[in-house]
Order: structure tokens, then sequence, then C-alpha cells
């Protein structure tokens, strides 16, 4: 009796333009993804919180409902690998979109190839998160991360934290006055393997420094080491 197959990798393909749909679908379909597609951004996030998929591919020009708010309001729940695809010459905010959220992008037109080398990517790093080092909390000056909950705290108060800007402050909090080069962040956190913008980086710190420095235009906890990475002080701590 041969083993059951590995279950479809679940697609929802969220675009407009009936030549992408068709070559995608039979193209990923052919790839072994199961693809479920929404012609707009409202019925894109009526079929996510229907079907929930494993991975979505969110074009930016939507009726209805731009990508870019698609986006925004999927993240206000789920961490649901999301890669956005926006046309050749469209202005696109890279670093609103890693802000947004979004795990990777791609410009119109593509190879499929090349798409579904990113899409794989995507969910090899999704299933290879960050191993932790300790289960016990980590505290360094007022911060304090609970690894088991995934709970952050500054002093008294709690903080939110999206799971890579956890595992971000983590690898710092591990490693207070070393200097984490980005290669090491970028490899630790995003994998060996990502392939997309490094500007995810300064993007995931800028936004904790928003949430944890009493001045983010002039840390004193998570300090710039020019042309090499970033450092946990540990004397600020």
């Amino acid at each position: 009796m041969s083993p059951p197959s590995a279950p479809r990798v679940r697609v929802l393909l969220v675009e407009d333009e009936e030549s992408f749909i068709e070559a995608l679908t039979v193209g990923l379909a052919h790839e072994g993804f199961e693809v479920d597609v929404a012609r707009d951004g409202a019925e894109g996030l009526a079929r996510f919180a229907a079907r929930r998929p494993d991975l979505i591919l969110l074009d930016l020009m939507l009726p209805k409902m731009n990508g870019l708010d698609v986006c925004r309001t999927i993240r206000e729940t789920s961490d649901v690998p999301i890669i956005v695809v926006s046309a050749k010459g469209e202005e696109v905010d890279t670093v609103l979109l890693l802000e947004l959220g979004a795990d990777d992008y791609v410009t119109k037109p593509y190879r499929l190839r090349e798409l579904v080398a990113r899409m794989r990517a995507v969910l090899r790093r999704r299933e290879h998160t960050v191993a932790w080092v300790e289960d016990e909390p980590i505290q360094r000056g007022p911060f304090r991360l609970d690894i088991d909950a995934h709970r952050c705290y500054v002093g008294d108060r709690e903080v939110k934290l999206r799971k890579k800007e956890f595992a971000l402050l983590q690898l710092l909090l591990e490693n207070p006055g070393r200097v984490l080069t980005r290669d090491v962040l970028i490899d630790r956190v995003w994998g060996s393997d990502y392939v997309g913008d490094t500007k995810t980086l300064d993007v995931h710190i800028k936004r904790l420094r928003a949430l944890l420095e009493e001045n983010p235009k002039e840390p004193r906890y998570i300090t710039t080491v020019r042309g090499v990475g970033y450092r946990f002080e540990v004397n600020a701590a």
C-alpha cells in the first residue's frame, strides 16, 4: 500500500487580469499547488477568511480594494505568507510593503519558474522559523521576552511584536554588546535562501525602535554599526 501523498499547498491568487489568472492557475496547478482565485480586493478578503490559504499572491492594483489595504487587513489577524505582485512601471513603495508585512514582491511580467522559487522559499522560511536558544524568559534592562508565550514587555507594559520582530529582538538580547552583521540577522530570521529586498531588515529594526525606544531617532538600546550591522547596547541597559 503506497503512503498518502503530501497535501497540496493552497494558494489564494488575488488578481483581476484574466491572462495572468489563466496562466497562473494552470502553471501553479502543474507545480503541485491548489489555486483559489479572487478577482478583487473585497473578494480576496472574503476568500481568505473562508479558505485560510497557505500562501497569498496579491496584485497591487485591484478593483474595490487595493492590494495594500488587503495586505494591511490580513496582517491584523494572520501571518500567512504574502507575495505582492506589481506591474512593471508602477511606483511601488517597497518600504511600505514591508512595513505592512509583505514577505516578498515580484514585478510583472515574471517567469513562472522564478515566482514558484520565491513561493517555495517563503514557505520554507515559515516552516523553519528561528530556533530559540533558551526557553527561560530573557531580561535585559527594561526589556523582557517570554519565549514560550511569545510576549514582549517593556517594564510592565506589553508590546505586541510580529514574529520576525520578536525573532530579531531575541537575537539582539541574546547577544548584548555584540555586533550582529546584516547577513547574520537575515540568515537567522529570514533564512539562508532569502531572495527578497535586504531593506526588509532595516524596516523591521526601524519598527522595533519605534515600539521600544523612548526616542527612536536617537536609539539607546538598538544601535547601528555603520557598514556592519546592529547591536544591543548592554551599557544602556
